[in-house]
């Protein structure tokens, strides 16, 4: 059986948040997750102008693993992301290829007034892992409003989306896991 590195950075208390990822990664993908630590610094992603990280160069360093044996490998922060080309991201993937990261910052309640809400931030943070995890496995943004894979510019389409993949996309999926 395949395995994917799950690497927690930053996430302080959110043990049963990762716990209940891995769940769902390892039941939607088939395959183990390992917990591991980060063997990066991941300060150096961070642009102090912007007060975030850049979620390209935190992808980089995922990829930089020095006992990788291709495995793929799902960065999950408590930070906030942007991307060189937007204000924000909730996660970034290489396409079809090994490494995904995903923030659960701009998933919590707490960042829209709101009050704290575990149950729905391990619902979001399911969702969008998924997504991401879709994108290493070579699957693009669907149409089908209910696809994990719909696309997510605001938590609120991550909140009206599934966690599961639709139809097409499933079948995409198993093709491209043969």
């Amino acid at each position: 059986m395949s395995f994917l590195s799950l690497v927690p950075i930053y996430m302080g208390d959110r043990q049963a948040l990762l716990r209940r990822l891995s769940d769902r990664i390892e039941r939607t993908f088939h395959l183990t997750v390992r917990l591991r630590a980060p063997w990066f610094d991941p300060e150096i992603a961070f642009d102090a102008s912007r007060c975030q990280y850049n979620s390209s160069q935190l992808l980089r360093q995922l990829l930089s693993d020095p006992y990788s044996d291709g495995a793929r490998i799902l960065g999950v922060t408590s930070r906030d992301l942007f991307s060189p080309a937007l204000t924000y991201v909730f996660g970034e993937a290489q396409l079809d290829g090994r490494a995904a990261v995903v923030s659960i910052d701009r998933l919590r309640n707490e960042a829209y007034g709101f009050p704290r809400n575990d149950r729905l931030l391990c619902e979001r943070s399911e969702k969008e892992a998924i997504h991401e995890l879709g994108h290493v496995y070579g699957l693009v943004h669907c149409r089908s409003a209910a696809c994990v894979m719909q696309a997510s510019t605001f938590v609120e389409h991550i909140d009206f989306k599934s966690v599961q993949f639709c139809t097409r996309c499933l079948g995409n999926l198993a093709a491209r896991k043969k």
